[in-house]
Parts: structure tokens; C-alpha cells; sequence
């Protein structure tokens, strides 16, 4: 379980793929020190395990299934990522709850940066995740956990603070780049609810 507060920014330093497996190798020495091998990271928003470390790299192992469902199918070497290591029973939750099983992607249509050094980015979403979103509820874009300002049944926004850009690949993205999305867990088990009435 994850808060959507990322804690550093990795790069790509080599993907090895055997057409069953990829392995990713990430260049993290912020958090690499503090991680052992087994433990779970995620990786723009996606859950993975450390198969292998050094003092400034975390190894990761993914199948066809996680990259061609997430971005991470898209990364090259040098790709920024965000980087968040799995709660402590003990950590605060800076932002919200969090499993890192990325629901689906959407693309960046719009950057909207009138307000300075704030923006507004604009989503195109596909229906089935839009159902999950609500004004004011919480969302995960690439593991950032983020409040949801507009919610349309194919687009949504949310409001970017200098820092969130800075700090996160967020900053770095542009018109057609695509996202994980990851939305609200409680909203999950409600719409469930809803689709059980009718069995």
C-alpha cells in the first residue's frame, strides 16, 4: 500500500527483455540504500519488486501484461519515473490510500499554466475509469496522488503546485503523453456494490 506521495525522481538506466519478462534497472540512490531485495516500490504508480539492488540502482522485473497496460511499456533509458516505497504502519498519509494496481491510462490533451507557476493539466480518460472520479476526490496519475478538479465523462483536470512539477515527472510531460491511472479504492467497492444489486 502506497500514499501517492512520491519520494524521488529515478531514471531508467537499463530495460533487458526476454519477450517474457522485462527487467528494469533504475538508477535510485535517494531511496536505493533504504530498499532490500523483495521489497515492493512503486513505479509511476505501479506496484513492483525489488529482485535485485546496488547502492545507487533497484532492479524490477515486469510482464507483458504490466507493460502493456501501463506507461512502463513506453520507457526508455534515461525515462524519469516516479519513485515511492510501500507504507510503514507507523507513516503518515500525506496523501491517499494507494495499492499501485494501475487501472488504466489516459493521455494528456491539455496544459492549461495561466496561473503562473501553477497548471492545470487535462486528461482524456476512457468511460469505465471517469465512472471511479469524482469533483474533489482523489485520483493517482502516474502515482502522484492528486485531487480531482473537473470530472467529465471522458476528460478530468487537476491543479499542479510549482513543487508537484518540479519534484515529480509530471513537470516533464507533454500533449499525448500518457498515464497510469490509478482511481479512489472506496470508490471501487461502492460501484461494486451497485453492480451486485443486480445479479
Amino acid at each position: 500500500m502506497f500514499s501517492g506521495i512520491v519520494e524521488a525522481l529515478g531514471t531508467v538506466s537499463k530495460i533487458i527483455s526476454d519477450g517474457t519478462v522485462c527487467q528494469l534497472e533504475i538508477n535510485a540512490p535517494k531511496i536505493a540504500a533504504d530498499v532490500e531485495v523483495s521489497d515492493s516500490v512503486a513505479v509511476n504508480g505501479c506496484c513492483l519488486t525489488v529482485v535485485q539492488k546496488t547502492e545507487s540502482t533497484v532492479s524490477f522485473q515486469a510482464v507483458p501484461e504490466t507493460m502493456s497496460r501501463t506507461n512502463l511499456g513506453d520507457l526508455r533509458e534515461g525515462s524519469p519515473v516516479n519513485l515511492e516505497r510501500a507504507l510503514l504502519a507507523s507513516s503518515r498519509l500525506g496523501g491517499h490510500f494507494v495499492s499501485g494496481h494501475v487501472d488504466g491510462l489516459a493521455e494528456l490533451v491539455k496544459i492549461d499554466d495561466h496561473h503562473g507557476e501553477c497548471a492545470d493539466y487535462y486528461f482524456r480518460i476512457d468511460k469505465e475509469l471517469a465512472k471511479n472520479m469524482a469533483s474533489k476526490g482523489s485520483v493517482a496519475v502516474d502515482g502522484v496522488s492528486l485531487t480531482l478538479v473537473k470530472c467529465e465523462p471522458d476528460l478530468f483536470s487537476v491543479a499542479l503546485i510549482p513543487f508537484t512539477l518540479a519534484e515529480t515527472t509530471l513537470g516533464k510531460k507533454k500533449i499525448g503523453d500518457k498515464v497510469n491511472i490509478e482511481t479512489d479504492i472506496l470508490s471501487k467497492y461502492v460501484q461494486r456494490l451497485f453492480e451486485a444489486q443486480q445479479w
